[in-house]
C-alpha cells in the first residue's frame, strides 16, 4: 500500500483515543460522586472497603450509575487483581479461563481476585452456577452488575451468596458536579481546553443524561467538539441534546415501573398522575397500543361496574389508536385514561372473578345439576334434563326466588360484592332484594 492510502485510511485520533466517559471514571472513593445511601461516610459498603473486609455483592441500578466503577474501586482499594466480563459476551469457558486465572494470582502472587460480571442477568443457570463454586472456596470475589431485578434473574444460591446494593439515578445536581469535575480536570477531562460551562447549559445537560452520568460526560464530551471559541454555549448544547429520549426499557425495570406507576395512578384517582407517567412512557418509546390494551385491563380491574362506560371507553381508545396511528390515537388513550381516573372505582368484578376461578379450579368436575342441564333431544327429556327448570320471566320480578344454580351438594357462594360507589350502588340494592324474595322462599318451603 502507498504512503497516501495508508494516510487516507489513517484515523490518528482513535490511536489511543478514550472518551471522556472513560477517562473521567474515578480514581478513589473520594471522585465517585452520588450513590451516598451505599458508599457515603458510616455505610456498611463503605466501611467494608476501607477495611478490606469486602465480599460478594450485586449492583442493581440503571445505566450509567457507577456500578463498574464501584467493583473497580474496591479491588484497586484492596490490592486485589480485577477480572472483569461481560455475560452478554462471555460463556462457561471464559469463567473458567477467570477462574483459572485467580487461582494463579493467588498462589504465586498470594493476591485475591475480584471478578466482575456485566449484565450477570444474561447467563443462564448452569452458567451462573459455574463459579459458585470458587465464591465458596474463597477463590475469588464475584461481583456481578445488573439493570434488572434480581429477585426475578438471577438463581437463588447466587443471591444467598452475595449482598444486592441498589444504586439510584444520579441527581441533577450530582451530574453537574460530574460535570465540573470533568472541566475543571487538566489531566484526563477537558481543563487543558479553559472551556467554560454557564450554570444553565450545563444544567440543561444534567437534566438531559436523565440520571446517567455517561451520557452526561459523552453530551458534554460532544457539545465540546464543536464549540468554537472558549464557551460552550446553550444554542450548542440544545443542538447536541436535540431529539434524546427519555430512558426507557422496553421490558425491563424501568418499563414495568412506569406501566405500574400509570396504573396506580388511576386506581388513586389521580388524573393529573395518570397522565404524566402515559406521557412519560410515550416520550420514551413506548408502543401506544401496549398502553391502550393495559388501559383496557384497568377498566374491568379497578372501576369494573362502578362505572361501565369506562371499559367502552378505554376500547374505542385502543381502536382509534389501531385505526389512526399517532398523535391521534395517543389523545384518545389519553381521554380513556382521564376518564378512568376520574370514574367510580370498584374492584368487586376482579375480586369476584379471583374468587370464583380459584374455587372452580380446586372443586374437582362437579356435574351440572339435572334442572340447568339443555334437553334438545327425546333421550335427554326423558332422562330429565331441564326438568323442574323454573323459567325466570314467568316467575313475579323475571326472578325464580329461592332457585339454585350451583352444582348439587355445594352451598350457596356470594363471590360479587359490589361496592358503595357509582352504578354499583344500584346494583348493591338490587341484588339485596333478590336475596331478600330467596330468604322469603327458604321460609315458605319450611
Amino acid at each position: 500500500m502507498s504512503t497516501s492510502e495508508s494516510d487516507l485510511f489513517a484515523q490518528p485520533r482513535s490511536q489511543g483515543f478514550r472518551p471522556l466517559a472513560d477517562r473521567m471514571r474515578p480514581r478513589d472513593l473520594s471522585e465517585f460522586i452520588g450513590q451516598e445511601h451505599v458508599v457515603g461516610e458510616g455505610k456498611p459498603l463503605r466501611c467494608a472497603i476501607e477495611s478490606d473486609r469486602y465480599h460478594s455483592m450485586i449492583f442493581w441500578g440503571p445505566p450509567g450509575t457507577g456500578k463498574t466503577t464501584l467493583a473497580s474501586l474496591i479491588a484497586r482499594h484492596s490490592g486485589a487483581r480485577f477480572l472483569s466480563l461481560s455475560a452478554v459476551l462471555s460463556g462457561v469457558k471464559d469463567i473458567r479461563n477467570a477462574v483459572e486465572e485467580a487461582r494463579q494470582v493467588q498462589q504465586l502472587e498470594g493476591r485475591s481476585t475480584v471478578l466482575f460480571i456485566d449484565e450477570v442477568h444474561r447467563f443462564n443457570k448452569s452458567q451462573q452456577d459455574a463459579f459458585l463454586p470458587h465464591v465458596e472456596d474463597g477463590t475469588l470475589v464475584f461481583i456481578g452488575a445488573t439493570t434488572e431485578n434480581p429477585s426475578f434473574e438471577l438463581n437463588n444460591a447466587l443471591l444467598s451468596r452475595a449482598r444486592t446494593y441498589v444504586l439510584r439515578s444520579l441527581q441533577t445536581v450530582d451530574l453537574e458536579r460530574v460535570l465540573q469535575q470533568a472541566l475543571s480536570d487538566s489531566e484526563r477531562g477537558l481543563g487543558e481546553r479553559g472551556l467554560a460551562l454557564d450554570s444553565e447549559p450545563r444544567e440543561v445537560i444534567a437534566r438531559a443524561a436523565d440520571g446517567d452520568a455517561r451520557r452526561a460526560l459523552n453530551l458534554l464530551e460532544l457539545a465540546a467538539d464543536l464549540s468554537e471559541g472558549n464557551e460552550i454555549s446553550l444554542n450548542v448544547v440544545e443542538e447536541v441534546i436535540t431529539g434524546n429520549l427519555r430512558r426507557f426499557d422496553k421490558g425491563g425495570d424501568i418499563f414495568y415501573d412506569q406501566i405500574s406507576a400509570l396504573h396506580k395512578s388511576v386506581r388513586g384517582s389521580s388524573p393529573d398522575g395518570a397522565l404524566y407517567w402515559f406521557c412519560r412512557m410515550i416520550d420514551g418509546g413506548c408502543d401506544p397500543l401496549y398502553i391502550a390494551r393495559r388501559v383496557v385491563r384497568m377498566a374491568s380491574e379497578d372501576i369494573g361496574n362502578a362505572d361501565p362506560r369506562a371499559l367502552s371507553l378505554a376500547l374505542d381508545a385502543w381502536e382509534v389508536q389501531e385505526r389512526l396511528g399517532s398523535p391521534e390515537g395517543e389523545l384518545s388513550i389519553a381521554q380513556a385514561i382521564l376518564y378512568l381516573a376520574s370514574a367510580a372505582k370498584s374492584n368487586a368484578v376482579y375480586n369476584a372473578y379471583n374468587k370464583a376461578r380459584k374455587e372452580a379450579g380446586n372443586s374437582g368436575t362437579l356435574e351440572v345439576p339435572i334442572h340447568l342441564r339443555n334437553a334438545p333431544t327425546r333421550l335427554m327429556k326423558e332422562l330429565g334434563h331441564g326438568k323442574a327448570y323454573r323459567y325466570a320471566h314467568d316467575e313475579p320480578d323475571a326472578y325464580a326466588a329461592g332457585e339454585t344454580y350451583f352444582p348439587d351438594g355445594m352451598a350457596e357462594r356470594s363471590y360479587y360484592r359490589p361496592v358503595e360507589r357509582g352504578l354499583e350502588i344500584k346494583i348493591r340494592e338490587k341484588l339485596e332484594y333478590l336475596r331478600r324474595l330467596d330468604q322469603n322462599a327458604e321460609q315458605k318451603k319450611r
